[in-house]
């Protein structure tokens, strides 16, 4: 049965999840297997160190196009379109590649989250399994890249560029319409290098919350069924492999299973940051070649170089793991559609409002957590819910909402927004310019107490 506007039948067997009964036994561990190659995407760009073959090496990975402003080390606020873009979202893909079931399926997405204005980073799991609504039809996100691949090629078959191309930007337009933040950057990974990624390192360490046992897996671990034991245990690839493979351990699934994910890719990018893996040329170049034809980003070079500089002055203390099912924030659940099992917004099946308003003030713009300036709002106008709708619109995008009330009177035709900083507040004041589509003045209007505020909006008619 095909869904209204969705894919075939038999193309959701091919792009949509199902997986024969050995895939069942071998396609679980794809999620992280590409993740964690996708970590090193974040600190790899060190051509000068290395010769004229590594570097072409290198451009075969660092293919450039992308664009993050932030990635300045002194950001024009004018250059700023909107508030996010003051961090550096960078989407992590993770597909089987060919010779697997599924080759374009997405199993992983993640968003890296970076904020080099406060040195911090934040990684955070789509669920693969996610039910969104695309130009061409509904379907789980991890079949959107895969699906716009296919229609591309369906009208050009020696068009593997543009299909690339093609399903990059669905994927990358659909997260950040489901995230409601920019995304500046990508990195798509197959699984081929994983193992050699890891074992390049020398291993990453973790500290597993709890043991991890997982009799459906024991035949691939020397038919133990404990994978991992509480406490702090160095993995080589395929113990590193095995642990965040597993999904059938508890009754969260793949929400626990994404847990582990995000855990890898902290452990394994600290690793390559304080292990001297990017100044050791012989391990830069092994890992160039193992990834040479198994990644791809559309950070440039000299991005990928500012990018590692800003990563190295990031404390691991400053990373943090975000989850979207992670207690107490709860906002997808397991659900069915159409007899498929599928992951749903808590607030409605294409609701995404809460999941934006959250990842937006958990992922604040960097120049807006620095600034932190306390924005009053006031009705100027007869709607008496005017000045409350504006106040939740600027909180989901993680101003700092102060007093809200009214204005002395209720007959202002436009808005008003009054700079009381004097200048100091330069990125708030661009963001809150562009948002209320007006420009900023510095005087208050008679009878209007400001209090600590630093910023006053007054809601007109329009």
């Amino acid at each position: 049965m095909s869904l209204p506007g969705g894919p075939s039948q038999s193309s959701r067997r091919r792009v949509a999840g199902k997986r024969s009964s050995k895939s069942k036994k071998h396609g679980f561990g794809w999620w992280v297997k590409r993740t964690s190659l996708a970590a090193l995407i974040l600190v790899l760009g060190i051509s000068g160190l290395l010769g004229l073959k590594a570097y072409s090496k290198l451009h075969k990975v660092f293919k450039g196009g992308g664009m993050a402003v932030a990635l300045q080390a002194h950001v024009d606020p004018n250059l700023l379109k909107g508030e996010g873009d003051g961090r550096i979202n960078i989407l992590l893909l993770g597909k089987g590649g060919p010779g697997h079931d599924g080759p374009d399926l997405t199993d992983t997405m993640l968003l890296a989250s970076i904020d080099p204005v406060n040195k911090s980073m934040a990684l955070l799991s789509i669920p693969r399994d996610l039910w969104v609504a695309t130009p061409t039809g509904s379907s789980k996100i991890n079949a959107v890249y895969a699906n716009a691949k296919y229609k591309t090629l369906a009208k050009n078959p020696h068009d593997a560029a543009g299909a690339e191309a093609n399903g990059i930007a669905a994927a990358e337009g659909i997260v950040g319409q489901v995230l409601g933040v920019p995304i500046h950057y990508y990195g798509m990974v197959d699984f081929t290098a994983f193992k050699q990624a890891v074992d390049t390192v020398g291993g990453v360490t973790i500290n597993v919350p709890e043991d991890l046992v997982d009799p459906t897996m024991a035949w691939e671990n020397g038919w133990n069924s404990v994978l991992a034991r509480k406490g702090l245990q160095n993995f080589n690839g395929k113990q590193a492999l095995l642990y965040v493979r597993s999904r059938h351990t508890s009754a969260r699934g793949d929400f626990d299973r994404t847990e582990r994910q995000r855990l890898l890719i902290t452990a394994l990018e600290q690793k390559i940051l304080t292990a001297g893996t990017y100044t050791n040329p012989l391990k830069i170049s092994q890992l160039l070649s193992a990834f040479g034809d198994h990644v791809s980003t559309d950070l440039g070079t000299t991005d990928a170089v500012h990018l590692m500089n800003i990563m190295k002055t990031i404390d691991g203390g400053k990373i943090s793991s975000v989850g979207l099912s992670d207690a107490p924030n709860n906002y997808v659940k397991t659900g069915s559609y159409a007899g498929q099992s599928i992951v749903q917004p808590v607030a409605g099946l294409a609701d995404f409002s809460a999941i934006q308003s959250y990842v937006r003030n958990t992922l604040k713009d960097g120049y807006l957590i620095k600034e932190n300036a306390s924005v009053t709002v006031l009705n100027g106008t007869s709607n008496p819910a005017a000045a409350t709708n504006e106040a939740a619109v600027l909180h989901s995008f993680g101003y700092t909402v102060g007093a809200v009330g009214d204005a002395p009177t209720h007959d202002y035709t436009k808005t008003t927004l009054v700079d009381l900083t004097g200048g100091k507040d330069q990125y708030t004041k661009h963001y809150l310019e562009q948002r209320l589509n007006v420009t900023a003045n510095t005087k208050l209007p008679a009878n209007i107490q400001p209090g600590q505020a630093q910023f006053v909006i007054i809601v007109g008619q329009r």
